[in-house]
């Protein structure tokens, strides 16, 4: 909907949301990783009932007639997977997607319980019940037209010079978009201040590929994103929206040529710039830098990070070569397609028809209530997220992820002693960032205030543009102040998790705490395998190629040694080149490049999760459990979590959108690079996932 109001550029999550042999020179951290109820791994530890299977693992979920060396995606969940359907209402159906709609109908059933006893008015109760209320009723939003929006048109349709223009694209309570954006982020290179950091942005359709590849599909997108737009601008009462829409097309393509190639984005070294006033108006002149800075309350600042710095010269040229009538359908477009769901239905109808059937495949738009719980989550998560948590996270969980999480921090230690390509001095600082890692588990310490939100009761338009400009000030304000590393950026009810490489901090919101992730009555490798593979995912990313590019005290500079640098890139060029074989859709192939750094996270993380759960074992083997050994156990945790089902236009949009890799590729693309995974489930060479051991790449 409208503007984010939290930053983003650090946060790593796991989802769009990894074993292997002993160490090499067989040491072993000298302290000895705790052994809790949660942490033991023989069956007759003192559990209760696992809430999948008799151990934590659906096995009813296999599919025997696969061999496990050929596919064990398909092994280890082909049959769940030919069982279920996605929703209609759904691109893609899995275990985060299951667990999500389970946290929505817990959030909705605390709004509907609240609501009744909602209290005065400006309490956080009545805050999230109102919004969520107003949002709901569609009736009302219908009744008023565009009537809320007219303010917002009329300002659009009024604007007669670039600097018009350019304020309007500054304005939190006007979602529109625009070439270049600035909002407020931690500073990569100063963990302690927050910094305007100002990038390229200014497009409709997902990426830029969408403008510039000449397939067929994508023309066939673009001819149908020209319909769409026409079609919304026209319901707004432009006469002249078809040329209008041609116009966008073509101002967004110039956009997109200018814009940087989606694997360059990731690199933070190359996109961390820092430039004062007088220098963004000399290298980027044609752009009105001090009317749109002004215009969001940036103007003070003496200094700000550029992130695709080569591009915004000549976005910033494009800009005032563009006229004044090209902008304002453009900006009105963007308008009516971000504030839709509080439009009338035949606005947000519309938008859905395109970014949903068009874009993702997905054939009906999610029922109203599970889009209201999704809008008073982005307005107001942490005053919901304070609900969520006195309801359903339970402080046993949290005990035994405490103990996990320092287990999985003994399994890095003994993986950084074992590696033979890291040199020592090297392996000093790793060790020095890894006794770092801030853990932050369920909740935050303290809540969010939203003393000077305004929400009102019936006004679903006024409450988002209300939230926006909240969000806005509230990230504006953090200029000039001490980073609060107290802060979260996922609220408790959300099924994810996040490495922020600023913070050095490693974080799991109570709702990712749950079976098949972690289930403090499953057998311990199922949880080593889950959550244990997620824990160990996030720490990579302190050690993945980017994330390394900080230090213990999350400053973005060079810490490694030259060779350690040649050795590490020799092991992840290979890791890259084994993702960028994969073509889950004909043409269309997995960019290692892109998704490097999640797919280190998930190889080197499920390989730490392997140590540290054969270091909870004491030296005692693991017992046989339903006749599946300890490894086949841990492996199948693993497995379990990423089983899912997507649409094929959505699956295109994530290998050309997101950094994480298909799900399939997320099981596959791990395990055969995992020493123990051969021996679990006796994978021999001719099966077809099979990779000679000088093939496998080890990292950690």
């Amino acid at each position: 909907m409208f503007r984010r109001c939290v930053p983003a550029l650090p946060i790593i999550a796991i989802a769009a949301l990894s074993a292997c042999s002993p160490a090499v020179d067989g040491s072993r951290p000298t302290e000895p990783v705790a052994s809790t109820p949660s942490a033991q791994s023989t069956a007759g530890s003192a559990r209760g009932k696992a809430k999948l299977g008799s151990f934590g693992v659906d096995l009813a979920g296999l599919d025997r007639s696969v061999k496990a060396g050929n596919d064990f995606n398909a092994f280890a969940g082909g049959t769940w997977m030919k069982e279920q359907k996605i929703p209609s209402d759904r691109s893609r159906w899995g275990v985060f997607d299951m667990l999500r709609e389970e946290s929505d109908a817990n959030v909705r059933t605390i709004l509907e319980e609240t609501a009744k006893t909602k209290g005065a008015k400006g309490t956080n109760a009545q805050k999230v019940t109102d919004f969520y209320a107003a949002y709901l009723d569609t009736a009302a939003i219908d009744q008023k037209g565009l009537a809320p929006a007219k303010p917002a048109l009329d300002a659009i349709a009024a604007a007669k010079t670039l600097d018009d223009v350019v304020k309007l694209m500054a304005r939190p309570d006007l979602p529109t978009n625009g070439p270049i954006h600035a909002d407020v982020d931690l500073d990569e290179k100063d963990p302690d201040r927050y910094v305007v950091v100002v990038g390229h942005s200014g497009l409709g359709l997902p990426e830029r590929e969408f403008y510039l590849n000449k397939d067929k599909q994508f023309e066939e997108i673009r001819t149908k994103y020209v319909a769409h737009v026409t079609k919304l601008l026209t319901m707004a009462g432009d006469k002249n929206a078809a040329a209008d829409a041609r116009a966008i097309l073509a101002l967004e393509t110039k956009i997109a040529e200018q814009h940087w190639p989606i694997a360059d984005r990731r690199e933070r070294d190359k996109t961390y710039n820092p430039r004062t006033l007088a220098e963004l108006q000399k290298e980027a002149g044609g752009f009105p830098w001090k009317t749109f800075l002004e215009a969001q309350g940036y103007a003070g600042e003496s200094k700000f990070v550029v992130t695709e710095v080569t591009a915004i010269p000549k976005l910033a040229k494009l800009f005032a070569a563009t006229p004044v009538a090209t902008w304002k359908p453009y900006l009105t477009y963007h308008f009516l397609r971000a504030s839709s769901d509080v439009l009338p239905t035949t606005f947000d109808a519309e938008v859905f028809d395109f970014a949903g059937r068009t874009l993702n495949g997905q054939p009906e738009q999610r029922e109203r209530w599970k889009r209201g719980v999704a809008a008073v989550n982005g307005a107001l998560g942490e005053a919901v997220g304070e609900l969520y948590v006195a309801k359903h996270f339970q402080p046993r969980a949290k005990a035994a992820m405490d103990v996990l999480v320092e287990n999985l921090r003994k399994g890095y230690a003994a993986r950084i002693d074992a590696v033979d390509w890291m040199t020592p001095d090297t392996k000093k600082v790793a060790h020095e960032k890894l006794a770092s890692f801030r853990p932050k588990i369920g909740y935050p310490s303290k809540w969010k205030s939203y003393a000077t939100l305004d929400v009102v009761a019936g006004d679903a338009f006024g409450n988002a543009q209300r939230a926006a400009v909240w969000g806005h000030e509230y990230m504006r304000a953090k200029l000039g102040t001490p980073t609060d590393k107290d802060e979260w950026f996922m609220s408790p009810q959300t099924v994810n998790a996040y490495y922020n490489p600023v913070f050095n901090e490693i974080v799991f919101p109570a709702a990712i705490l749950q079976p098949p992730f972690f289930d403090p009555d499953a057998d311990p490798a199922v949880n080593y395998g889950a959550i244990g593979g997620v824990i160990g995912h996030e720490m990579g990313h302190g050690f993945d190629d980017q994330g390394a590019k900080s230090d213990a005290k999350g400053v973005l500079r060079t810490w490694w040694k030259d060779a350690d640098v040649e050795a590490f890139k020799k092991r992840t060029d290979a890791l890259a080149d084994q993702y960028s074989a994969f073509e889950p859709l004909p043409g269309i192939k997995v960019n290692g490049r892109l998704t490097l750094g999640e797919n280190i996270g998930d190889v080197g993380g499920l390989t730490v999760a392997h140590r540290a759960y054969q270091l909870s074992l004491g030296g005692k083997p693991a017992e046989s459990i339903d006749g599946y050994t300890g490894d086949q156990r841990f492996f199948f945790g693993w497995a379990q979590v990423w089983r899912t089902l997507i649409r094929d236009q959505a699956l295109r949009n994530q290998v050309m959108t997101d950094p994480h890799s298909p799900a399939m590729y997320r099981v596959n693309g791990v395990v055969r690079n995992l020493d123990a995974w051969y021996s679990a489930f006796d994978v021999k060479e001719g099966d077809a996932l099979y990779l000679a051991p000088e093939k496998r790449v080890r990292i950690w």
